[in-house]
């Protein structure tokens, strides 16, 4: 990442957790953070210029991926990831001054954070009625609107609107993680560190049998470790559908370079989304495939001694 990169958009209002997030990326501690109501209008705001990078959410640990991220990094002017970060999410439950538990008759927050919260709301306040919003900062400025009684959201949030809080940490998993990415216009990926991540999209040929095993041989022959693998349909009509897929390493690895090329021959269409550095490792060899490149090397030169009668 450059560091003249000066306008990060990221999902907002001011307070949701992807500005908590934003607050981790380092190259963000000086810059202009600019909210954006949704998603698709950050994504948009680096594909127009009007910002040099955004942060979203990508995926959480007990929701799974976020579509809207998802759609938006699949269609359009590609857009190319440079960095992720992971954030353990926190609900509480604040209100109004003076407001209870047994007075709320409605809660509103993120549908994820409603997803990841119905539990303890079902047993706590049965009778809410249980209202989506654009995002959990959201709900709690809607509390301050008089919109809704309360609001699941960030402690950031609920502090930063003077609300009461009711209850904290109020999720089903306490352990929840929300994985974020920093997407600028695509350029040179980040440099290896031997801790990474590519992240990719596979358009598979639909009229040919075994085309998904296909793209995951692509990998596997080459010892490469896929971490994650997400469908999600083309909207071009029933029964479209593209997959994203993340593996270890980094396209300058020989391994993974050959395994993209690999794919660029089986697939319908690839659309690289960027090698970048893995969230919270050592960056010593932590998250690396393993066998090496060296060991493919040696395979490959043991092969060629072979070929011309050598031992």
């Amino acid at each position: 990442m450059s560091a003249a990169l000066t306008r990060y958009a990221y999902l907002g209002p001011s307070g949701t957790f992807t500005e908590q997030a934003l607050r981790m990326v380092p190259e963000a501690a000086d810059a202009e953070l600019v909210p954006m109501v949704t998603v698709p209008e950050a994504l948009r705001a680096v594909r127009d210029g009007e910002a040099d990078a955004a942060l979203v959410p990508l995926e959480n640990s007990v929701e799974g991926a976020v579509p809207p991220t998802l759609d938006g990094l699949v269609s359009g002017k590609p857009l190319m990831i440079n960095r992720e970060v992971l954030l353990p999410v926190t609900f509480n439950l604040y209100a109004a001054p003076g407001a209870d538990l047994g007075s709320l008759k409605n809660v509103a927050s993120h549908p994820h954070g409603l997803a990841q919260c119905q539990g303890w709301l079902r047993e706590h306040v049965p009778a809410a009625e249980l209202v989506a919003s654009s995002s959990t900062a959201d709900a709690a400025e809607g509390v301050v609107r008089g919109d809704w009684d309360a609001a699941v959201c960030a402690p950031v949030a609920g502090q930063r609107h003077g609300l009461v809080e009711l209850a904290v940490n109020v999720a089903d998993n306490a352990a929840a993680v929300t994985r974020f990415v920093l997407v600028t216009l695509p350029g040179r990926p980040p440099a290896p560190t031997g801790a990474d991540v590519t992240s990719l999209v596979a358009f598979i040929a639909h009229d040919r049998t075994g085309a998904l095993l296909e793209v995951l041989t692509e990998f596997a022959v080459r010892g490469i470790n896929l971490t994650r693998i997400e469908s999600r349909p083309t909207k071009e009509r029933m029964g479209r559908y593209c997959f994203f897929l993340d593996c270890d390493g980094h396209i300058e690895d020989a391994r993974v370079g050959e395994a993209l090329m690999g794919l660029r021959r089986v697939c319908a269409d690839v659309r690289f989304l960027g090698s970048y550095p893995r969230a919270g490792a050592d960056h010593e060899g932590d998250g690396r495939a393993e066998p090496s490149d060296d060991d493919f090397a040696d395979a490959a030169a043991w092969l060629d001694r072979v070929r011309v009668g050598g031992a």
